[in-house]
């Protein structure tokens, strides 16, 4: 590059990235691509050049993860856009280069979703060359998988770049495991939603010492249907109501739950989760059961994209299920309920409500097997 280009561009030019692009990676940016020296990137950052250069070679050493290299090409030709063709020419061999870095309300938005889906036990993402979607995908009983959420690459380059995942396998297929990193982020950002979402004037929730020794535990607004009020309920991120029963025998020795009715209860967990990510957060999808099927038409669309679609989705699966059936669907595999929790508050019988939710999910299953064949395409 010109070393007149990078003489006149001061060295925070790098704030054209997105806020989540973590420090020593902006250094690293502004070394390669503005051609700053290391010792211009310390006296604007107040530290040692030998600093700056450890950083710069920790990052560099990262490229031979696809996702961290893809990452860092994708920021380099977004950090100077109109001097694009000035950029040394770094071809990108899994994605699109005209796709641009994810922005910083979808990182954020998509952290606490896929954070807490790779929270789960057994939980880890892939990533296929070529493709411009990752998935999360969940080791099952025997060899079976589910998969659980699916996101956009850039997003999954993020993570990566922030240490919040990290490549666990290589091949044709590479894995990612969530790191302590990711554990701590996921944490911090549930506590800032609780703390948004807190009344005025409330008072904050003081967690149980069973809570502090399991650092899975999540708390998620929901709609009461009894008072018709929003309620707080606190859940077990790292193990829903599904994986519980998957893990249970029948007295025949099988599974309760067979891998495939799993998967259906996750796609509806899924679709209800990308459904939250529109303009309305907070729909009631309660009206959709006990007080009536027919809710929901064309005019309750909201302008979005997939967000929209999921609420279709999930509408047209609890409306097909009926209540009762779709009650139990709802709190279990959408709110994770325990089985005790909704069984009381349905007014069920004790050790009912596993038997009514294994009907749920068969109906569930039948329900996308005849609208998509199988478990339709993929979400996101």
């Amino acid at each position: 590059m010109p070393t007149a280009l990078a003489e006149a561009l001061p060295a925070r030019r790098g704030s054209a990235l997105p806020d989540w692009v973590p420090e020593h990676t902006r250094r690293y940016l502004r070394h390669t691509c503005l051609g700053l020296t290391f010792r211009a990137l310390a006296r604007d950052a107040g530290c040692h050049p030998s600093t700056v250069m450890r950083q710069v070679r920790r990052v560099e050493s990262g490229r031979d993860d696809p996702l961290i290299d893809d990452a860092l090409d994708r920021l380099a030709r977004s950090l100077l856009p109109s001097h694009a063709q000035l950029l040394p020419e770094v071809p990108m061999q899994n994605t699109a280069q005209s796709a641009a870095p994810a922005d910083d309300p979808t990182v954020t938005r998509e952290a606490r979703r896929i954070l807490r889906r790779l929270s789960e036990p057994g939980a880890f993402l892939a990533v296929v060359p070529g493709m411009d979607k990752a998935v999360v995908l969940r080791d099952g009983p025997g060899d079976e998988t589910t998969r659980t959420a699916v996101l956009d690459r850039t997003v999954a380059e993020a993570f990566a770049l922030r240490d919040w995942i990290a490549r666990d396998r290589t091949g044709k297929v590479s894995t990612y495991r969530i790191t302590g990193a990711g554990r701590g982020a996921l944490k911090r950002l549930l506590a800032e939603e609780r703390e948004r979402r807190r009344p005025p004037g409330g008072f904050a929730e003081s967690p149980s010492p069973f809570a502090e020794q399991h650092r899975s535990w999540g708390h998620r607004t929901v709609m009461d249907p009894d008072t018709e009020r929003p309620r707080r309920l606190r859940y077990n991120m790292a193990e829903s109501p599904l994986t519980v029963l998957a893990r249970r025998k029948d007295k025949e020795g099988q599974a309760f739950l067979s891998p495939e009715l799993v998967q259906a209860g996750e796609r509806l967990r899924e679709d209800f989760e990308l459904a939250h990510m529109g303009p309305r957060v907070a729909q009631n999808w309660d009206r959709f059961l006990t007080a009536g099927v027919e809710g929901g038409g064309p005019d309750d669309r909201s302008p979005g994209d997939g967000a929209s679609a999921a609420r279709d989705r999930v509408r047209a699966a609890l409306a097909d299920l009926g209540p009762g059936l779709g009650d139990i669907a709802l709190r279990c595999c959408c709110h994770l309920e325990g089985l005790e929790t909704a069984e009381k508050r349905m007014g069920w019988s004790a050790r009912s409500g596993k038997i009514v939710l294994r009907i749920a999910l068969q109906r569930l299953r039948r329900h996308y097997e005849e609208r998509h064949g199988r478990f339709g395409p993929m979400i996101g």
